[in-house]
């Protein structure tokens, strides 16, 4: 058997769940903070807010790979900027060894050879085929050699070196403190050259053998340098390649290519002979000069790298902002107006109670009549 009740008092019940339904509403929104908790309250924008929520998190996770990119580029320039530091400091020893003359056994012409093409036909007392007899080994001056030809010939002997000096006349020392025995094997070309027909001895430079030792302590730092810039297990100065990703679907991207730069890789080579000829001084300095160029580059383009990665990092990080914004407009309730619903859903409550009760007065009037 139902429960009858009056007209009146079933309108008033009837706005009281209402109302009450309303604040339990709300006071979901003032807790949550969000007006649109689930697919219930708002199908369209639940599900456009949780895209854009999982497009943000899938970005965020990448920011992190990105500031880890923008870490290992920073080792790798760091890196390249102490080994410029040390390539300079390795051109300082090779000026500091050509301000002390070398003590090696040295011949030096006395007749301008500079720019001959044809020896044989354009230097007074040489003739093609003589042969000039260096530590032992013949060298001959074929027809139609020039300074290039001969200065070849000379250098391939193991233990001298040949060189032109600033005016053009041919030097010729002897590596690794040795004797210089020159002679006229055939014809009279090396006294025609100028050069000391007999032996020649020198003494070690002890000033640039010890900056030798110390070039060599600096080739060895370099080498260690390189092998130190690691971060999180890549090395850009010992080949390995760098990837950075940008978007979520790893279409966006770019990649950085490694160097090899230790020592060997810059083609710096180990003092030749402790220095002790000017020749292997001034190819010591033209190797620095050629290494220092390149690490310049190289710090360039890193540096460019860099760059674009920390552009894409600003820009992700605002898009990931964008879209969290987006995504909040959808979702996210106003506190200030929830709160003042909810203080006029209060009023309504006791309004509606105060009704209620109201109407069951009028109800209970009919006891009177007993």
């Amino acid at each position: 058997m139902g429960i009858s009740i009056s007209a009146g008092v079933r309108q008033n019940l009837m706005s009281l769940q209402s109302t009450t339904d309303l604040m339990t509403m709300t006071q979901n929104r003032l807790a949550t903070g969000k007006k649109v908790n689930s697919a219930l309250d708002d199908p369209t924008a639940f599900f456009t807010a949780a895209t854009m929520d999982n497009r943000a998190s899938d970005l965020n996770n990448i920011l992190d790979d990105v500031g880890t990119a923008v870490e290992t580029l920073k080792a790798a320039d760091n890196a390249l900027n102490a080994i410029i530091k040390l390539v300079e400091t390795a051109q300082a020893n090779v000026s500091q060894a050509q301000n002390s003359a070398s003590t090696a056994a040295t011949s030096t012409g006395n007749v301008s050879i500079k720019g001959e093409t044809d020896l044989g036909a354009n230097t007074t007392g040489v003739d093609d085929n003589d042969v000039i007899t260096i530590n032992g080994t013949g060298v001959t001056i074929a027809d139609g050699d020039g300074v290039d030809e001969l200065l070849t010939k000379i250098n391939a002997i193991s233990d001298v070196t040949a060189t032109l000096t600033s005016d053009g006349y041919l030097k010729v020392e002897a590596n690794d403190n040795g004797t210089l025995v020159i002679a006229d094997t055939t014809g009279t070309a090396g006294a025609a050259l100028g050069l000391t027909i007999g032996t020649t001895t020198g003494s070690e430079n002890s000033t640039r053998t010890k900056l030798a030792s110390e070039y060599d302590a600096i080739r060895t730092q370099i080498d260690q340098l390189a092998s130190d810039a690691t971060f999180n297990g890549i090395n850009l100065l010992q080949s390995d390649a760098l990837k950075v990703v940008f978007n979520e679907d790893s279409t966006s991207s770019l990649s950085v290519s490694g160097v090899d730069f230790d020592a060997s890789g810059l083609n710096v080579s180990a003092a030749v002979s402790n220095f002790q000829t000017d020749k292997d001084l001034a190819d010591a300095k033209t190797e620095l000069a050629t290494a220092l160029t390149t690490l310049r580059d190289q710090a360039s383009t890193f540096g460019s790298k860099m760059s674009i990665v920390e552009t894409r990092q600003s820009f992700t990080k605002s898009l990931v902002g964008t879209l969290q914004n987006a995504a909040g407009k959808l979702t996210l309730a106003d506190t200030n107006e929830e709160g003042a619903n909810m203080l006029a859903l209060q009023t309504r409550q006791q309004l509606s109670t105060t009704a209620l009760s109201m109407a069951n007065q009028a109800d209970q009037s009919v006891l009177r009549l007993f």
